[in-house]
């Protein structure tokens, strides 16, 4: 084989390319990209962009895999949201989760010498059978499909933040070749924290809600932080810290640090007769017997007040529900007394997670990409261009020619870009 020939397919950024073509170069493999395939346009953009304007078709399910030249390698980040806890996990029975069969039938057609697919950790265990299974029905039947068209078959869950990116972002990647079986063990760790790859000097974000963030705490405090109204100890802050839905008082704050731990405890579903769930609305009396800090009537006052301010809900319980069909869902319990219930969530707020030059991100996602701080010079602005390529190992040479909105989408579900070479030498370390 003198030169590799290689398909892109679901190509987005490039970055399942870029991670094959520095395996490439490493080996001192020639390579070549014969075919590439994309449907979002700004994606087709930006891919041409930073790939000598190469063609690239459209939308996979339409072509026929026939008129694809031949090649030896496929490349596929197949879609993810089917099985993704970020989607509502529906697998084969979304359009999405299908695209696989379309990589099946091409591998079919042109029986090339390998691949190399990726999508999320969930893919592993989504639709099993029983706890006790290593994997899920999703996964059996992907590795049943591609070992019957004679793949020797390997799979692996790996966590970029070992691979020297930033980032902790653990993805399943299925290899396959017709020679031997590859091993997906014994990587090199490399480890980075945002600080290794922050741009300095940047525009400040000054906003309200920044403002807001820098007046209750300094910079130096909010390195690390995450900001939503759910539990995470000294490294969140709340709604209710910022003031944000008015003000209130330091009693009113402790009440609501108090209410939302206290109404997880499964003992509040037992006494109302419901399935208990992770966070529940609690009566004047219940919170009473834990918060006795007040008289009754102080306490109903203050709870009151942050309802009005929307900090807190006054509504019924919720209990699970059976429908005909075997499924469950939450409907209120409206024959059990009302009770206060924080107004839980956190892509409501301009920013969710402010990072410091210590930190390693969590998993970025397309929805919360613009909603991740960063402290630049004691001020807080959002992530770079730069950075965002960065925290996906994407090097500086790549750049981008369209909005910020339409790269935060692309590069939350793209891949790493060091994850993917490392993975590509072991697979063709495995051949050549």
């Amino acid at each position: 084989m003198n030169k590799i020939k290689f398909i892109d397919l679901f190509a987005g950024l490039g970055g399942t390319r870029l991670g094959f073509e520095q395996a490439c170069n490493e080996l001192k493999i020639e390579h070549e990209c014969v075919f590439t395939s994309e449907i979002k346009p700004y994606a087709i953009d930006i891919y041409k962009h930073n790939f000598n304007n190469e063609n690239v078709h459209g939308d996979i399910t339409k072509i026929d895999e026939e008129s694809i030249p031949d090649f030896d390698f496929l490349l596929g980040g197949f879609p993810c949201q089917a099985f993704s806890n970020a989607g509502k996990r529906k697998g084969f029975n979304d359009i999405r989760g299908t695209l696989f069969f379309d990589i099946v039938r091409i591998l079919k057609e042109k029986k090339p010498t390998g691949f190399i697919l990726e999508n999320v950790e969930g893919l592993v265990v989504h639709d099993k059978k029983n706890k006790t299974d290593v994997i899920g029905n999703t996964l059996e039947i992907i590795l049943k499909t591609l070992n019957e068209l004679n793949y020797k078959v390997s799979w692996k869950v790996l966590d970029s933040k070992l691979f020297g990116v930033p980032q902790s972002r653990k993805r399943v990647y299925i290899v396959g070749n017709k020679i031997n079986k590859i091993h997906l063990t014994s990587f090199e760790t490399k480890t980075k924290v945002f600080g290794d790859i922050q741009e300095t000097n940047l525009q400040p974000l000054k906003t309200a809600f920044t403002k807001k963030l820098l007046k209750f705490f300094s910079a130096e405090e909010l390195k690390g932080k995450a900001i939503k109204d759910k539990r995470g100890g000294a490294n969140n802050i709340h709604s209710w810290d910022l003031e944000l839905k008015g003000k209130l008082t330091k009693e009113q704050k402790k009440i609501l640090n108090t209410l939302l731990k206290e109404r997880r405890k499964k003992q509040w579903a037992e006494s109302k007769g419901i399935v208990w769930m992770d966070g529940m609305p609690l009566t004047l009396n219940e919170i009473y017997s834990f918060y006795k800090n007040h008289d009754k009537g102080n306490l109903k006052e203050m709870l009151d007040d942050m309802v009005d301010k929307k900090y807190l809900r006054f509504e019924h319980p919720k209990d699970l529900i059976r429908l005909d069909d075997g499924s469950t869902k939450r409907e209120y319990k409206f024959s059990a007394a009302k009770g206060y219930n924080l107004v839980a969530g956190k892509l409501s707020f301009e920013l969710n997670k402010i990072l410091g030059s210590d930190c390693i991100t969590p998993t970025i996602v397309a929805t919360e990409t613009n909603r991740i701080g960063v402290i630049d010079n004691n001020y807080i602005r959002r992530l770079s261009t730069r950075e965002c390529f960065r925290l996906f190992g994407f090097p500086d040479n790549y750049t981008s020619n369209i909005e910020s909105n339409k790269l935060y989408d692309l590069i939350g579900n793209t891949v790493v870009v060091p994850v993917v070479k490392n993975v590509s030498v072991k697979v063709l370390d495995g051949i050549f």
